[in-house]
């Protein structure tokens, strides 16, 4: 008798993760797409990792039952392969498209199929995972009764019936295989690995671990590389630092050199330095001296919906004047914005200063801001609300052959042939205006800079499937959340954020899915504080309201929530978008956390990976095998000790350590404030963020009207349809 070990096998159930699928499971997908709030984690998030463990672990051989017909498996192994999935065997147990598959049938040719691979591999052992949408929990019950002993685990995604948050599992079987399930890949992965005694791989860490591969990014109409290597990247943390760096750069440019920039918005009257000089007067006097000065600005709305398009018109008007030329783009979405922040500054003679700006400071009013947070000197003479308050913000500044990949960001965008404008009210009065309509062509992309640092950096971005397509993006473009995903599917100890929003339920279910995942996972995340106090009513309320329910209900003490005020009490508004990964990976940008900036609107990001290891303890937070990497480290610990007041970094280094100093230091701020502001102010700025939507209450109106109107107006979607129902990116 042959005693060797069994070999692992995996057997998944494609039928749920397919893009068609059987009606009752597109019913099932239906209903997961209505059901809204902290309670519903279903998606598909996570399952090609939950198919691969086996693999990586144990070099499982992988089979994909389906009740497609035979003819169909080349095009099924495709589709599994776009959406990276392990190689694998086609298993197709059907015998009809119409017949069988969309209505739900094939249970005895899959159990047929099934029986023929169980004797055909009599020396595996099963892992057999699906959901429990169709037919796998009768269908996996059987072949473990029929086959005792030759099946190690059966692990399902639960599609129906949500229950709450913290309900225990379905009822397992009290004999048999181990069973697990949960509503989504992500939270799976570890009960799957502990059923079957399969530790973490630790494989010696790559670029790919982190950073999206060319097939991953999802757009291969972009001609963007994966990412660059041998960068250098400096932190400008607030607005005045950022624009005294670009203040001093673009005085440095003259005939032969080309500066391009992106924005949401332009205030030519906004002061780089004081006294000087102005938006408007750099880029006029870059001109003037022959620099090649082109920008594209979002157009904006209607003035009368109290939107932005006359300062931009203004800027575009100053800059024509002196040979520069600005587009004013609306190519977007209905609802939606151009909201990438960028410049871009080359020369023809060298590439060695050439310095691309990248995050979340447009060339507004409002944003020279700085460490002390008294707000824009300029602020309080301006009429715009959006410019008023104290602003919390972060800039890189980049060199290398990344600020080519940039360079092409803007040229897609620039030489998108569709018109700019289309519907009457843009139209006529730009016409009226006599802004101009149409790109004059781009010098050529000269060759790559040389390096310049250690840092691999990696371009993301949000671009929406528009109509007509985008030629660089024409089913949209979401390598901003995917890149997202993918890091934080890796997280183990601590993720800390910074963002303007962190409101929608489809984004918090990621990071609740990695704190279920993780079980010494800590969520730090630093948002604005609300300007308003209506009793939680607001879509915006009810919106956050869910995202702090459900990242809440999945973390407990490991999350905190926290906004900031000056040593005066007032509140900053933060318009950072950051996010550090167990000080190993970090993103800048102009991305915000919530539906709109994951799929809707234009976004770009820079992700980053550090060559340099910061040795000091703990040398390997995630314990993975990454290391702490210099830059992530920093710009975390940069600001964190701006918040709490920290002239050094010993209580922040160790995730747990860190974490609980910032609960210390608002705990004692909280008390301060109750005690009616007696006494010494205790250090730090950061308070408890407790708005009055912290526990929402979903009531008729809310649940079919605001909220609603929060998802279709303030935070639309704008994935395909086939991703929306499958809930993926």
């Amino acid at each position: 008798m042959d005693e060797s070990p069994a070999r692992l096998g995996v057997v998944y159930d494609v039928d749920g993760a397919l893009r068609i699928a059987p009606l009752r499971r597109l019913w099932g997908r239906l209903v997961a797409l209505l059901t809204r709030g902290p309670r519903d984690r279903r998606s598909l998030l996570g399952m090609q990792r939950v198919v691969a463990m086996p693999v990586d672990a144990a070099d499982a051989e992988v089979f994909f039952l389906t009740a497609l017909p035979m003819q169909l498996s080349g095009l099924l192994l495709r589709a599994l392969r776009h959406d990276h999935y392990p190689p694998g065997t086609a298993l197709m147990a059907g015998r009809g498209l119409f017949s069988g598959y969309l209505v739900g049938g094939g249970l005895a040719h899959k159990r047929a199929t099934l029986e023929r691979l169980a004797e055909s591999h009599p020396h595996t052992s099963w892992v057999l995972i699906g959901d429990d949408g169709g037919h796998d929990p009768v269908l996996y019950e059987a072949l473990a009764r029929d086959h005792p002993g030759r099946v190690a685990a059966i692990a399902l995604r639960r599609v129906f019936d949500p229950g709450d948050a913290d309900e225990e599992p379905h009822d397992r079987p009290a004999t048999g295989p181990p069973f697990v399930d949960a509503p989504n890949g992500e939270e799976l992965l570890p009960l799957l690995r502990g059923a079957l005694g399969l530790g973490a791989a630790r494989a010696e860490p790559t670029i790919e671990d982190w950073f999206l591969t060319a097939g991953q990014r999802g757009n291969p109409a972009t001609r963007l590389r994966p990412w660059t290597e041998g960068n250098a990247v400096r932190l400008h943390v607030h607005g005045t630092a950022y624009y005294a760096a670009l203040a001093e750069r673009l005085a440095r440019t003259g005939a032969g050199d080309q500066v391009l920039f992106l924005g949401w918005r332009g205030d030519g009257g906004q002061q780089l330095a004081d006294p000087g000089p102005t938006v408007s007067g750099a880029l006029a006097a870059a001109a003037r001296r022959g620099a090649r000065v082109r920008g594209l600005l979002w157009r904006s709305h209607l003035e009368a919906l109290g939107y932005h398009v006359l300062p931009n018109r203004r800027l575009t008007a100053d800059l024509g004047a002196v040979g520069g030329e600005v587009l004013l783009d609306q190519r977007i979405r209905p609802l939606g914005s151009h909201h990438q922040k960028l410049v871009v500054i080359g020369t023809d003679a060298t590439a060695d200063d050439d310095v691309a700006y990248l995050g979340g400071i447009d060339l507004v009013l409002g944003a020279r801001d700085d460490i002390d947070h008294r707000g824009d000197p300029q602020s309080a003479a301006s009429g715009d609300e959006y410019t008023r308050s104290p602003r919390h913000d972060v800039q890189l500044e980049l060199r290398g052959p990344v600020v080519r990949d940039l360079q092409e960001v803007f040229a897609e965008r620039w030489h998108d042939p569709t018109p700019l404008v289309r519907l009457p009210w843009h139209v006529v009065p730009d016409r009226l205006h006599r802004l101009p309509r149409t790109a004059s062509p781009l010098a050529d992309p000269g060759p790559d800079p040389p390096p310049a640092g250690r840092y691999a950096v990696q371009v993301l971005r949000t671009y929406p499937r528009r109509r007509p397509p985008y030629p660089f993006a024409p089913r949209g473009e979401r390598s901003i959340a995917r890149g997202l995903i993918k890091a934080l599917g890796r997280a183990q100890r601590l993720v800390y954020v910074e963002d303007q929003y962190l409101w929608s339920a489809d984004v918090a279910r990621i990071f609740a899915a990695a704190l279920r995942r993780a079980p010494q996972l800590h969520l730090i995340a630093v948002v604005p504080r609300p300007d308003h106090d209506d009793g939680g009513g607001s879509p915006a309320d009810v919106g956050q309201g869910e995202a702090m329910a459900m990242v809440r209900a999945a973390g407990g003490d490991r999350v905190q929530v926290l906004d900031v005020e000056n040593d005066e009490g007032r509140p900053v508004y933060v318009h950072a978008k950051i996010c550090v990964v167990d000080d190993v990976w970090a993103t800048v940008g102009s991305n915000n956390f919530n539906t709109r900036s994951w799929t809707h609107d234009s976004e770009l990001v820079a992700a980053i990976l550090d060559d340099e290891r910061d040795g000091r303890a703990p040398a390997d937070p995630a314990g993975l095998g990454d290391g702490a990497r210099g830059l992530a480290r920093r710009l975390r610990l940069e600001l964190m000790r701006e918040h709490l007041d920290l002239t050094d970094d010993t209580e922040l280094l160790d995730p747990d350590h860190a974490a609980a100093a910032v609960r210390a230091q608002v705990a004692a701020l909280e008390a301060w404030h109750a005690d009616g502001a007696s006494g010494p102010r205790p250090p730090g700025r950061l308070r408890r963020h407790a708005p009055a939507h912290d526990q929402v209450r979903l009531t008729r109106r809310r649940r079919w009207i605001t909220g609603p109107a929060y998802r279709r107006v303030l935070d639309p979607d704008g994935r395909p349809l086939g991703a929306r129902l499958r809930r993926t990116y």
